[in-house]
């Protein structure tokens, strides 16, 4: 009823789902829907799998290298000015440098399910820089397997360097062999998957995506990257289109289920004692996203307000947030990690959709000489919505 009330306005999913799990959890008065947690931490398990596994499902590399030098450029840089600011706050906060770590990741990587929602309710796809805002989506996925790789031996507490590079190297010689695959095995898993039937179809992916979750974490890598390469290695597979279509009700349904479990086990009273922090980390992230935003439009030659748009889009913070607060908790990190993402994601998921409704017209706000056009390219006129398509 919550998420029902909350689209009526605007508003994603992932937050309320949240903030029902908070509503109506062990540690708030009133009504309990459960007593422990716990109870739903396979259901919880299941939607993690599903959201990443739908995420590699998605990323495409030829996305990447058709998007040429300007996207690597400024997709780097988006993840520099955040990822960056988010590991400084971390240390800065003295929480410790595992949490410092986490911290990163939560403040530096945008929200993949959010964004894309946004330029779909907004009818922004067809804007030109559109393609700017999912290419910036597109390199953070790249960084996302890769960090998630470098974070897994840091939360197993590895004791030396040596310990945490043999971690490391399985992790990556994990990924690497997943990624051959999806890059050279496309035409034999093909056939694997190439069922007319679609309920053998579900079948199939689900224990894929499943078993290799599972394979990953004996291997000392994370469940989710397990689930998101096997989504990459499915998505060069001619039947990705349909695996998408089919994988898709079973994403919603779980991953809504993860985000109700894990309001569940935030204590609304420890809100209030990281709310400094959260507000912190908040306006960090703003200004961050502004400035990165607005620094990729200029690169790419885009005026005030397509940069502006792209800025503020790629503002809200969700489901990766929450992964890696699943994952910091599950390795007995700082126990005041978990509220404050907590807050950190309902602020930024609410206000990035917000935000971003009126982006052109704080755009209009921007000096125009922060964005002069570049050399032959003529900036498409603001009409106050979607613009024509390049």
């Amino acid at each position: 009823m919550l998420a029902r009330a909350g689209t009526r306005i605007g508003l994603p999913t992932i937050p309320l789902f949240m903030l029902a799990g908070i509503l109506f959890g062990p540690h708030t008065p009133g009504l309990a829907l459960f007593d422990d947690p716990t109870d739903l931490k396979l259901l919880s398990a299941l939607g993690l799998v599903f959201l990443l596994f739908y995420l590699g499902l998605e990323f495409h590399l030829d996305d990447l290298v058709s998007g040429g030098g300007r996207l690597l450029t400024a997709g780097g840089l988006y993840l520099l000015l955040n990822v960056g600011g988010g590991l400084a706050f971390g240390f800065a906060l003295g929480w410790g440098g595992r949490e410092a770590f986490v911290l990163a990741g939560v403040i530096g990587i945008s929200s993949s399910a959010i964004v894309t929602k946004i330029l779909m309710d907004m009818g922004r796809l067809g804007n030109p820089e559109s393609r700017l805002i999912l290419g910036i989506i597109v390199v953070e996925d790249v960084f996302l397997a890769l960090y998630l790789a470098l974070l897994q031996p840091i939360l197993s507490g590895a004791d030396s360097f040596t310990a945490a590079a043999v971690d490391f190297g399985k992790a990556l010689a994990f990924l690497l062999i997943l990624a051959s695959a999806a890059r050279w095995g496309g035409r034999w898993i093909g056939r694997l998957v190439d069922l007319k039937d679609d309920e053998l179809l579900v079948v199939t992916f689900v224990g894929l995506a499943v078993l290799v979750a599972g394979v990953a974490e004996e291997f000392g890598v994370s469940d989710a990257i397990g689930a998101f390469m096997v989504g990459l290695v499915l998505g060069a597979t001619p039947s990705a289109k349909r695996i998408q279509t089919l994988v898709h009700p079973l994403r919603d349904a779980f991953a809504a289920i993860f985000f109700f479990a894990f309001g569940l086990q935030i204590d609304p009273g420890d809100l209030t004692s990281v709310a400094v922090p959260v507000a912190i980390a908040v306006a960090i992230t703003l200004v961050l996203n502004m400035a990165a935003g607005l620094l990729a439009g200029r690169i790419h030659g885009f005026g005030r307000e397509p940069s502006a748009n792209v800025a503020l889009t790629v503002l809200s913070r969700g489901e990766f947030a929450l992964v890696l607060a699943t994952m910091a908790a599950a390795a007995g990190l700082d126990p005041r990690l978990a509220p404050f993402i907590a807050g950190y994601v309902l602020i930024l998921a609410v206000a990035g959709p917000l935000l971003s409704l009126r982006s052109e017209r704080l755009g209009r706000m921007l000096p125009e000489r922060w964005f002069p056009p570049l050399a032959g390219k003529e900036e498409p006129a603001a009409t106050g919505g979607e613009r024509a398509g390049p």
